[in-house]
C-alpha cells in the first residue's frame, strides 16, 4: 500500500512538473491530449518528454502553414480545422481515421490505435507521403516477400538447419526470426491476431494482439493497408529533424557487408569531416544551407534534403522518394544495373523468366528499369550538389571513376557466375534449371559473397568517394578475387574426381 502511494505521489510530481504548465505560454494542447499525458507521464514518462521536446509540441499545424516556403516543413496547404489550433500530441495521432485501422479500440473514452501509419503522417504531410510512396523502400516487405529467389536466398540463411543422409538442408525461418533478421529492415506484415484483458495500474484494459509489432522497417505492412514506417528515420516520439539528418540513423540498416554505407561514409574524407566538424552544425534548419549550416555532405545532403546555397538558391529540393537523385543500383543483384522505375521490384522479371533485374550474363532486364535519358537527369541532379564544393574537373573525373567501378565489377562477377554455371552444366551443383536452388552448396555460396558482399563493397567505396581500403583489402576487390579462386579450385577439383570415376 505504501508502495502504490509513493508511486501515485512521484506521478503526481512528474505531472505538476512536465505536464500541468505547457512548453510555452501559447501552446494550446486539446484535453484529449492533456488527458494522455497526465497518465502515460506515470508508465512512459520517457516517451512523454520525449514529445515534448519535440516540434510537435510547440507548433500547431495553422502556425505552421503561415511559415515561408523555403523554411516550411509541413507539406500540406490545408489540414481539418479540428486539428489546425492545437499542438500536434498524442490524440492528434492515434485517433486520426480509427475506421481506417484495424487495430483501433476503446481506451478510457477514446478511439485510438496503436500503429501510426504514413497516411497518418500524411495528413500535415502530404507530399513526402507522396513520395515516400514512390520508393523502393515502401515496397520494401513485398519486394522481399514476395520474390521467390530472394525468399530461397532467405530461408538458406535464416532457416533451421538439419543434418540429413546426404547433405544439410534448410527449413524455412519462423516468423519470430524472420522479424528481427531481414524484416527488421524490411518491415513486417502486421496483423491483429486477437484481443487480451490487461489488469493494469488502473484496473483491467483490454488491448489488440498484433502479429508482427513492434517494427518500424522502411516497408511496414501497416493495419490500415499502407506501406511503410516513417519512425524509420524520424524517431517517435520525438521525430526529430536532427536525427533524420546524421548518418547514424540510416547507419541502422545501411552498414554492410551487403549494404556497406555507413562504414564506406565513415572511413571516407566527407565521413571524417563529419566526425570532426559535425558538432557546430546546425542539423535543425530548414532549408539547409551547404558551407553554413554544414561543410560536408551527409546521407541527407545527398538523398534527401532541401539545400541552399547561402544566396538561399535552391540546390537539391527536400524529396523523399530516395532514388531521384540515383541512376545506378549498385546493389548487385547479380550486376549493377539502372534503377528500376516502379518501387514494386517483385514485378520484375529477366530474360530467363526469374525475378532478377539483370540476366546471368550481365544483361540488363531493360522493360523494368529506367532509360538512359533518365539516368543522366539523375546523374545531373546529384552533380548539383557535388558541385557547391567541387570543381567540375574534380567531379567529371569522380563519376567516371564510378562508372568504371560498375564496369570492371560487373566484368568480374560474370567471370564468378561462369564458373558457376559450368559447375551447373557438368552436373556439379543443382540450379534453377536443374531444379535446385541456386543459393544451398558450396560453390553458389561463394558464387553469392562475390555479388552480394564483395563487388557491392567495390562499388560503394567507389560511389561514396572514399573509404578506399573497402575497395581493395576490407571486403573489396583481394577477397572477390579470392573467391573467383576459390571456385575455380572447387570445380577443379570436382573435375579431377569426376575423370577419376570415369577411369
Amino acid at each position: 500500500m505504501m508502495k502504490q502511494f509513493w508511486f501515485t505521489l512521484i506521478g503526481a510530481v512528474w505531472v505538476l512538473t512536465y505536464v500541468a504548465s505547457p512548453v510555452t505560454a501559447d501552446v494550446q494542447i486539446s484535453d484529449a491530449t492533456q488527458e494522455c499525458l497526465d497518465c502515460h507521464i506515470e508508465f512512459h514518462p520517457g516517451l512523454v518528454q520525449d514529445w515534448r521536446n519535440s516540434r510537435h509540441a510547440r507548433m500547431t499545424p495553422k502556425k505552421a502553414l503561415t511559415v515561408d516556403k523555403l523554411k516550411k516543413r509541413m507539406s500540406s496547404t490545408s489540414v481539418p480545422e479540428v486539428l489546425q489550433n492545437r499542438v500536434v500530441g498524442c490524440a492528434e495521432c492515434h485517433t486520426l481515421r480509427p475506421g481506417s485501422h484495424s487495430d483501433t479500440f476503446e481506451h478510457n473514452g477514446y478511439d485510438i490505435h496503436v500503429v501510426i501509419s504514413p497516411e497518418d503522417c500524411g495528413v500535415c504531410h502530404v507530399t513526402e507521403r507522396t513520395q515516400y510512396a514512390k520508393n523502393v523502400m515502401a515496397h520494401a516487405y513485398g519486394n522481399l516477400a514476395e520474390n521467390p529467389l530472394y525468399q530461397d536466398l532467405q530461408r538458406n540463411i535464416l532457416g533451421k538447419s538439419t543434418l540429413q543422409e546426404d547433405r544439410v538442408h534448410f527449413s524455412p525461418a519462423n516468423d519470430l526470426t524472420r522479424s528481427e533478421a531481414c524484416y527488421y529492415c524490411h518491415g513486417t506484415r502486421l496483423e491483429v491476431t486477437g484481443w487480451e484483458t490487461r489488469d493494469t495500474d488502473v484496473g483491467e484494459l483490454e488491448f489488440p494482439i498484433i502479429k508482427g509489432w513492434p517494427n518500424q522497417g522502411v516497408g511496414r505492412v501497416n493495419l490500415d493497408g499502407s506501406l511503410g514506417a516513417c519512425s524509420a528515420c524520424h524517431t517517435r516520439h520525438h521525430f526529430s529533424i536532427e536525427m533524420a539528418r546524421k548518418p547514424y540513423t540510416c547507419k541502422e540498416c545501411h552498414t554492410g557487408p551487403d549494404v556497406p554505407a555507413f562504414k564506406v561514409y565513415a572511413a571516407s574524407k566527407h565521413g571524417n569531416i563529419f566526425s570532426a566538424m559535425n558538432s557546430s552544425w546546425n542539423f535543425t534548419q530548414v532549408p539547409w544551407t551547404i558551407g553554413t549550416d554544414f561543410s560536408a555532405p551527409t546521407c541527407a545532403v545527398c538523398h534527401i534534403s532541401l539545400v541552399v546555397n547561402p544566396d538561399d538558391v535552391v540546390i537539391s529540393q527536400r524529396t523523399h522518394q530516395m532514388n531521384d537523385r540515383l541512376e545506378w543500383r549498385i546493389f548487385g543483384l547479380i550486376y549493377a544495373h539502372p534503377q528500376p522505375k516502379e518501387p514494386d521490384t517483385s514485378k520484375i522479371r529477366n530474360k530467363a523468366g526469374l525475378s532478377l533485374p539483370t540476366d546471368f550474363d550481365g544483361g540488363f532486364a531493360r522493360d523494368y528499369l529506367i532509360s538512359p535519358e533518365e539516368q543522366k537527369r539523375r546523374r545531373q541532379s546529384m552533380q548539383n550538389t557535388c558541385l557547391n564544393c567541387h570543381n567540375t574537373y574534380w567531379v567529371r573525373n569522380y563519376f567516371e571513376r564510378l562508372d568504371n567501378t560498375i564496369r570492371t565489377s560487373n566484368a568480374t562477377v560474370l567471370t564468378a557466375t561462369g564458373l558457376l554455371r559450368r559447375a551447373w552444366k557438368n552436373g556439379y551443383a543443382q540450379g534453377p534449371e536443374q531444379k535446385g536452388s541456386p543459393f544451398d552448396e558450396f560453390i553458389e555460396r561463394r558464387w553469392s559473397d562475390a555479388w552480394l558482399f564483395y563487388a557491392n563493397n567495390v562499388r560503394f567505396a567507389s560511389a561514396m568517394a572514399g573509404g578506399g581500403d573497402y575497395g581493395v583489402f576490407a571486403d573489396g576487390r583481394y577477397p572477390l578475387v579470392n573467391t573467383i579462386l576459390d571456385m575455380q579450385n572447387w570445380l577443379n577439383t570436382q573435375e579431377i574426381i569426376s575423370n577419376m570415376g570415369k577411369e
